[in-house]
């Protein structure tokens, strides 16, 4: 890793592959160093995901990700803000410990879908199909 002042040190990995850089010592005659750090020194973490999450930052710059995005993402958060509503339990737990405020979350998703599904008037044939409703 290299500083803003071409001061170069190496990413120390811990066992899960997470890293860091501590530029330390070099940081107290930087001239550079008020812009980096107001610490004694500066550290620069490094994720195990660091390429993966690179890859996607270049990925997300390619004009058709970006116009799949606009399209998809304003249905995807719209959906998200209506589960979140007062009237389903907001943001707010209704009952306590993680795997029950999963389940409770799971079975309030699978009741707006099939809300969703009426609305629409999706039916189902008995045989795993999904058809529009006549009428």
């Amino acid at each position: 890793m290299t500083c803003p002042n071409g001061v170069t040190a190496p990413i120390e990995r811990d066992a899960r592959g997470d890293g860091a850089a501590r530029f330390g010592a070099a940081c107290v005659s930087c001239p550079l160093a008020a812009q980096c750090t107001t610490a004694g020194g500066r550290t620069v973490t490094v994720s195990r995901h660091e390429e993966r999450l690179a890859r996607a930052r270049a990925n997300s710059a390619d004009p058709a990700w970006q116009a799949d995005y606009r399209a998809t993402r304003p249905k995807v958060e719209r959906k998200i803000a209506h589960l979140m509503r007062r009237r389903h339990g907001g943001r707010r737990a209704r009952m306590r410990g993680r795997e029950k405020i999963a389940a409770d979350f799971s079975l309030l998703a699978a009741a707006v879908n099939i809300a969703r599904l009426g609305v629409l008037a999706i039916v189902s044939t008995g045989s795993g199909n999904w058809v529009i409703a006549a009428g």
